[in-house]
């Protein structure tokens, strides 16, 4: 455990707060349970699901409604206490972790299903409201909500638009962004904006778009008009071993190649297959050096089609076993057991650090080979887990943060895999965002001009720097003090393809 490294901070704000004015002033506007101030209150604020970092911040507020969140937001800005909003805390990246200096916004009391429509296809919800609670609201329609994060039993909404979140899925149905209509915005002054609409465009620049993904930097959603999705007829999973791993991304390319575009096409290698049925028992080949999870929805002929090619598709590609899931309950328990990975490798180590790089669907044999070679020069285990139809890949690097150097050394190793994925093409995140853990790469992604444009569009948002500062765009210094580090690395001057360095 670390806390908050200075380079990761934003320029100095708030510095000088006058504790008692601040409580005083959130006090007279929130009911007495929804400010929090005592250490043992601030605890479970003090990191995300990226526990590695951990800090304690002033206060906590609960707000209701939308009203107590604006009165929150303009108390802060008027005192110039930093904000950071917060949804359960499933994040990764670091993107909810306080500040020693400002207040953590949770809206976890705004939590309401507020429409089903279901001549529309949509859902009208506030951001408290569970990823999961959204299909189980819409289920009596015959609709559900596309997006679906393997946290999604705990993960908000208000958190998936903050990270643009995917999921298993999002192949075939896209990200967070492609399935939002419309948001409510409470912007660091205290306004209230509404940002896109009903229809499928709207007039004006895409201000909504340029929201979802932000992580909290530009604004706080309070409200979320989500598209929603008649439930597929049929939906069937093939499950394939491999011997080999670079097998099985050939096999990943040979199905898109094909004109199938699975509703999810998952990969996981040995460690993680051993993990996760040691845990859910799903009933996954332990022995194989790697798996695929390919699902087609659609209807009854189409998905009988689709699987047949799949399956001959597989076995021509190499694979060592090909099964289909017998019933509903099968799939189900694949499903689970991709879904239930990150948990399960928690149970074979002390520590885990999950990355998330995305590259290009033909690279992935050659990372997964350099990522091995990478474990082994860093001497740290590291289980494989994929979105692999997208290219979203989450390396799980397996550590002990009681071994004193091994974060260090762990966070080292991240780096070098995220770094690894600009140079074949890709980029340093797909769904976690950056947070504070990849603030170093956003460095390595992006030249000065590009970060500078970030920057920007930041300051047109928020000219106190005042919403979760610190996060997703690293200043002009930090990137200096990294680029010399990695020149000193001997890695300085690289050429990366797509890295956008000028």
């Amino acid at each position: 455990m670390k806390q908050i490294e200075e380079s990761h901070g934003p320029d100095p704000v708030g510095k000088h707060i006058d504790r008692a004015v601040l409580y005083a002033a959130l006090e007279g506007i929130l009911p007495d349970d929804a400010v929090l101030v005592d250490d043992e209150d601030l605890h479970p604020y003090e990191c995300d699901g990226l526990s590695a970092y951990r800090q304690l911040p002033v206060a906590v507020t609960l707000p209701r409604t939308v009203e107590e969140v604006q009165e929150v937001m303009r108390v802060c800005h008027s005192l110039e206490v930093p904000v950071v909003a917060r949804g359960t805390g499933t994040g990764l990246s670091g993107g909810a972790l306080p500040l020693a200096d400002g207040v953590v916004l949770s809206l976890a009391r705004l939590n309401s299903i507020l429409d089903i429509d279901p001549v529309g296809c949509t859902a009208s919800v506030q951001p408290g409201v569970r990823n999961l609670a959204i299909s189980e609201a819409a289920r009596p329609y015959g609709l559900y909500y596309a997006p679906d994060p393997s946290s999604q039993i705990a993960c908000t909404i208000g958190g998936n638009i903050a990270e643009n979140s995917g999921g298993v899925h999002c192949l075939k149905y896209g990200l967070t962004v492609h399935n939002v209509l419309q948001l409510e915005v409470v912007t660091v002054e205290g306004e209230r904006l509404t940002l896109g609409g009903g229809a499928l465009d709207s007039a004006g620049y895409d201000l909504m778009a340029l929201m979802i993904g932000s992580e909290g930097m530009l604004g706080v959603v309070v409200e979320v008009k989500v598209k929603l999705l008649p439930i597929p007829e049929r939906a069937q999973v093939v499950l394939a071993a491999f011997d080999d791993v670079e097998k099985a991304g050939i096999a990943v390319g040979e199905i898109i190649a094909a004109g199938i575009i699975p509703a999810g096409l998952e990969m996981m290698d040995g460690p993680a297959i051993q993990a996760a049925e040691d845990f859910v028992h799903a009933g996954y080949p332990v022995n194989a050096v790697a798996m695929l999870l390919c699902e087609v929805d659609g209807s009854n002929q189409e998905v009988s089609e689709h699987i047949l090619e799949v399956r001959e598709l597989l076995k021509r590609c190499g694979a060592t076993e090909v099964r289909t899931a017998r019933d509903d309950g099968e799939r189900l328990r694949f499903w689970q057991g991709r879904k239930s990975a990150f948990p399960a490798v928690g149970r074979i180590s002390p520590d885990y650090y999950c990355m998330d790089g995305t590259i290009p669907r033909h690279r992935l044999p050659e990372v997964l080979k350099r990522t091995s070679e990478l474990s082994k020069e860093y001497g740290l285990r590291v289980a494989n887990v994929f979105h692999a139809g997208d290219g979203n890949m989450h390396p799980l690097i397996l550590y002990d943060a009681n071994n004193p150097g091994e974060l260090e050394r762990t966070e080292a190793l991240g780096g070098k895999i995220l770094e690894l994925c600009v140079a074949v093409g890709g980029t340093i995140t797909g769904e976690h965002g950056v947070g504070i853990e990849k603030i170093n790469q956003m460095c390595v992604q992006f030249g000065e001009e590009e970060l500078e444009q970030f920057r920007a569009v930041k300051r047109a948002f928020d000219q106190k720097q005042l919403l979760n500062p610190g996060k997703g765009v690293p200043t002009p210094r930090h990137c200096s003090e990294y680029r010399l580090l990695r020149a000193g690395d001997g890695v300085e001057g690289e050429v990366h393809p797509g890295a956008g360095e000028p």
